[in-house]
């Protein structure tokens, strides 16, 4: 080989080595991409302590940048949380029914790549909210006057419930219950309106974790003060024993009975708690026998008044004395002799 081949051949050699030095010294890396998804551990439960894990990359990142996120109970939806841009990150009270993602952004000096990690569990409540075991009591005397008093009951919850109370009034019978206006606290004083009804107690327990609520069972009917002998009466179904019936006001027209006229007679039927009654029945009999014809019973009022026609007969004497009667108030379907039903001798002056 001649001398000047052997020079060619060596400047080739040459400028193949120059080009793939310089292609070399060119050559970049690729911007990070992620290869396993970040991951995060930790409770997701109000107040917990969560921390990211950046997860694997290549392009051998130079840092990594954090981002945390809330997103709806699907973990979809997701939208940044302000400041949360640390590797670690406590749950607030606002994530609680939500899940928790994190966003990492990995960089070199060719760029950089982001990846989010899988959701959290729904980030749960610290605490419990408000539960009752044992239900909310009344006590105290039920009648008109008398000042009741509710006992919350008991509570599960933490932290520890506060009670509010509603105080309501219930029909006689039972159920239809409405708030009674301003009656919020833990005692109530019953009032006339009150009477012939009966009440009860909503008690609702509040912590920050939820509100409950629980209901006392309605009281006993609220009894008058005194027997009025009139106004709003319950109806005899509403008497049972140990209550029995009492006969407590009678009047007659004409009084003193001047003649063989017919006399009214009017009886007033309350029972054992002071309420006027209506739907009972009344019976009078003149005595001795023979001095009155027989009167058909008859039902009291929704006053609690019965009214009788009593007709004298021949039998009466017309002279300074009295016609004594008998009276009976009894409870339709009760035995004549049982049950809640009254008897009284009443006198009618004859003049």
């Amino acid at each position: 080989m001649n001398v000047k081949r052997l020079i060619a051949l060596a400047g080739a050699a040459a400028v193949t080595v120059l080009v793939a030095a310089a292609a070399s010294f060119g050559q970049t890396k690729p911007a990070p991409s992620n290869t396993s998804l970040p991951s995060i551990s930790g409770s997701a439960r109000d107040g917990s302590l969560l921390t990211a894990s950046h997860g694997s990359w290549n392009g051998s990142p130079t840092g990594y940048a954090y981002q945390w996120l809330r997103c709806d109970s699907q973990g979809g939806s997701c939208a940044s949380i302000g400041g949360a841009t640390s590797q670690t990150y406590t749950v607030q009270t606002a994530d609680v029914s939500n899940r928790l993602r994190v966003q990492v952004t990995a960089t070199n000096a060719s760029g950089s790549g982001s990846a989010q990690s899988r959701p959290t569990g729904t980030v749960q409540p610290t605490g419990t909210a408000p539960k009752s075991t044992a239900p909310p009591t009344i006590s105290g005397t039920t009648q008109q006057g008398s000042t009741l008093t509710v006992s919350p009951g008991q509570w599960s919850g933490t932290p520890t419930p506060k009670f509010s109370y509603q105080w309501q009034s219930c029909v006689g019978t039972g159920g239809n219950c409405t708030n009674i206006s301003g009656a919020t606290n833990t005692t109530y004083a019953l009032q006339q309106s009150d009477v012939a009804h009966t009440v009860r107690v909503v008690v609702t327990a509040t912590n920050d974790k939820g509100t409950s609520t629980g209901t006392t069972a309605e009281t006993d009917l609220i009894a008058p003060a005194k027997s009025a002998q009139g106004g709003a009466a319950i109806n005899i179904a509403q008497v049972s024993l140990p209550n029995r019936l009492v006969i407590d006001g009678v009047k007659f027209s004409p009084s003193p009975a001047t003649g063989r006229g017919t006399i009214t007679a009017r009886f007033h039927v309350s029972d054992t708690r002071g309420f006027s009654i209506s739907g009972a029945l009344v019976y009078a009999l003149g005595l001795p026998y023979g001095w009155t014809f027989s009167a058909p019973e008859q039902p009291t009022d929704s006053t609690g008044w019965a009214t009788i026609q009593i007709r004298p007969t021949r039998n009466m004497p017309l002279r300074r004395g009295d016609l004594v009667m008998f009276v009976r108030a009894r409870k339709p379907g009760d035995s004549l002799l049982a049950g809640v039903s009254t008897r009284r001798l009443v006198q009618e002056p004859i003049r």
